[in-house]
């Protein structure tokens, strides 16, 4: 196979990611898979799960990524159209904690990408440029004479089973879900009725178009449907899900959005009834309540950088029970294996939900501020995300600041509220989110934050 072209922006921080038959091909997934493999076998790794969301190009995606992966001798456990999760459950149970995730998440259907977990370690940052070098430098393990086998297994059952026998709900209860036609749809309707529950579905049909709203929950505008059969339903509450299901979005039978920062704390204020002291993370968007309920909760509050992957470095390095960011990916160690799962989440947020005969009232008396939803501003073509806010962030004055996070972008933290402005490490925007504790003065940070962003002159302050 003569080498393609490879555009360099397809390897993310936490991902691979690109437009089909512009950045992303067969020819080149075939090459992810060897320079997959190569970093397999340096660990002494022989086996590795594939699995595929439900967007269009994913046969083909799958065929080529294992070609290159059984190429170099490693074996495939090919586990067909499957949510994120069911993948690394599977990687777990049967590979060793190694396994590739064909998804574009919730980017649009011409988007595809791949997910990777080698040994039980999710691959971000360096490791990712690392595969990039490996195939830009023809730095690749040879094709062998006998390749590796490639078996088939569906493992729904398995994965449904397991979670149906670690979770007791208190009482049946009656749920809306929708699945926005992503591949969550395949499957969540099955495992909530497993744990006892009467499903009303809404878009469950797998469609890599994604014919009725886009998948992604942490947009309000993609929960209108859901909102609506609430309201007119007799669901107690309703549970939506990202394109490959790894991301949780939550509303309560009046309607509110329940963000993923308060599902947090009903989540921390849970495992820390079991587990005191125990540490449990959040990114740079989340809610600046959050500290001080996991402080009361006699738990260990930690700030991380956004994204899935940094999110389980994180975990690891502190040994915590517990971690959520702000789009929706919820991440549980205590009682599951520590990486993000939408439907999982689901179900440990029903068990405990059906311990109260008024759920929405457990999920409304959550501590709240007054904030925005995740706001973007697009960036310029050919400009860098991450070098606008090093630019802006250099020379940005704010009053009554209190401190400065630079973790992950500008966090500014005052006495009452907070604002950060990042660059999207998986699409060309912006990321912006304000807190306070008063309209009035999440007003007066925005304001702020707006002098701040108009400095570039070719950026748009979002309507929203």
């Amino acid at each position: 196979m003569s080498s393609p072209i490879i555009d360099e922006s397809i390897f993310k921080a936490y991902d691979i990611r690109g437009i089909i038959g512009t950045t992303l091909s067969n020819d080149i997934a075939e090459l992810i898979g060897r320079a997959i493999a190569t970093e397999a076998l340096a660990q002494n790794i022989t086996h590795i799960a594939v699995g595929r969301d439900g967007r269009l190009s994913g046969p083909e995606l799958t065929v080529s990524l294992i070609k290159g992966i059984t190429d170099t001798g490693i074996n495939v456990m090919d586990i067909g159209m499957v949510a994120t999760p069911m993948l690394y459950f599977a990687a777990i149970q049967y590979c060793g904690g190694s396994g590739v995730m064909i998804t574009g998440s919730h980017n649009p259907p011409n988007y595809n990408g791949f997910k990777m977990m080698l040994a039980g370690t999710t691959l971000a940052g360096e490791d990712i440029q690392n595969l990039r070098r490996r195939i830009v430098e023809n730095q690749l393990s040879p094709v062998t004479s006998t390749t590796g086998s490639v078996t088939q297994k569906a493992i729904a059952p398995e994965y449904i089973d397991y979670i149906a026998a670690h979770i007791q709900l208190q009482r049946p209860m009656k749920i809306a879900i929708d699945a926005g036609n992503g591949v969550s749809g395949a499957y969540a309707a099955d495992l909530y009725r497993a744990l006892g529950c009467e499903v009303q579905e809404l878009f469950c049909e797998v469609d890599g178009h994604f014919p009725n709203h886009h998948p992604d929950p942490a947009k309000p505008a993609n929960l209108q449907d859901l909102i609506a059969a609430l309201a007119t339903g007799d669901a107690e509450i309703g549970l939506a899900f990202d394109g490959d299901g790894d991301r949780l979005g939550v509303v309560t039978k009046e309607g509110n959005i329940i963000y993923p920062d308060r599902q947090l704390m009903l989540f921390a204020a849970d495992v820390l009834s079991r587990n005191p002291q125990a540490k449990v993370i959040f990114d740079v968007k989340s809610s600046r309540l959050l500290t001080p309920w996991i402080t009361q909760h006699d738990g260990q509050a930690i700030m991380s950088k956004t994204g899935h992957s940094f999110i389980k470095a994180a975990m690891k390095q502190h040994d915590a029970l517990l971690a959520g960011e702000m789009s929706g990916h919820l991440f549980f160690k205590e009682r599951w294996f520590g990486f993000d799962d939408g439907l999982y989440a689901g179900a440990r947020l029903l068990e405990i939900l059906s311990r109260s005969a008024q759920p929405s009232a457990v999920l409304n008396a959550l501590p709240q501020g007054y904030s925005t939803p995740e706001l973007n501003i697009d960036v310029p073509a050919g400009q860098s995300g991450h070098q606008i806010i090093d630019a802006l962030a250099k020379n940005a004055h704010f009053d009554q600041e209190q401190q400065r996070i630079t973790l992950d972008g500008l966090r500014v933290e005052f006495s009452d509220g907070f604002g950060l402005m990042r660059a999207s490490n998986t699409t060309p925007v912006l990321v912006l989110r304000f807190e306070a504790d008063s309209p009035e003065a999440l007003i007066r940070i925005q304001t702020q934050f707006r002098h701040v962003i108009e400095q570039h002159p070719q950026l748009n302050w979002p309507d929203a």
